[in-house]
């Protein structure tokens, strides 16, 4: 599980143009709550906070006016059309703490080549502890054959973790290939169009 350390600044201002300005200046408005404590309002650096979020559920040491704060993204906002943060909640979280993550899924091993695999959930949600939270969970689908599912039952967890989404939640699921035959309709013979003028000369003859 990573840990990465960045330097929070308080903010006083509020509201849409003090985000604005915020993120012109390079900074992404975010609020750190949790434990009942107060929520604090702070800035972070975009380009350190955006390379420490590539990660998944990181844990960020934030150090807000010389206070060392422990936290855990929980909401990230983004720009939906240039993907550019816009803001951040973030959960204060205590080493040995449990905590209910959303976690990826990665798949292991070869299925049935007839199949088309159908990723149904690309996570599930566990309990961990929030220095323990793994980066990715796996689940087998070696020989998998088409039409069986594998669920979040049959994903494998590390010791310590406790799954939290149903046990019947459906992973990956692998579909039959349909198999579609073309019908080529049969066309009759058509009699040549010009024998027919010849057989009624014939007959005028006899």
């Amino acid at each position: 599980m990573a840990e990465v350390s960045i330097k929070g600044t308080s903010r006083t201002e509020f509201g849409k143009g003090a985000s604005r300005r915020a993120r012109v200046a390079g900074l992404v408005p975010a609020v750190v709550y949790g434990h009942g404590e107060k929520p604090l309002h702070i800035t972070l650096p975009a380009r350190e906070l955006g390379v420490a979020l590539k990660e998944s559920n990181v844990l960020l040491n934030i150090d807000i006016d010389g206070k060392i704060e422990l936290t855990l993204p929980k909401s990230i906002v983004r720009h939906p059309l240039k993907q550019i943060l816009e803001h951040v909640d973030l959960v204060l979280v205590r080493r040995g703490e449990k905590v209910t993550v959303a976690v990826p899924v990665h798949t292991e091993g070869k299925h049935d080549p007839d199949g088309i695999l159908e990723h149904q959930h690309n996570t599930i949600e566990i309990e961990a502890e929030a220095t323990s939270i793994p980066k990715f969970l796996v689940v087998d689908i070696e020989g998998m054959a088409s039409g069986t599912s594998k669920y979040a039952s049959d994903v494998v967890l590390p010791a310590g973790i406790t799954l939290i989404s149903p046990a019947n939640t459906i992973i990956v699921h692998l579909s039959e290939r349909s198999t579609v035959v073309e019908e080529v309709p049969v066309v009759a013979p058509v009699a040549d169009a010009a024998a027919a003028p010849a057989a009624d000369a014939e007959k005028k003859d006899a």
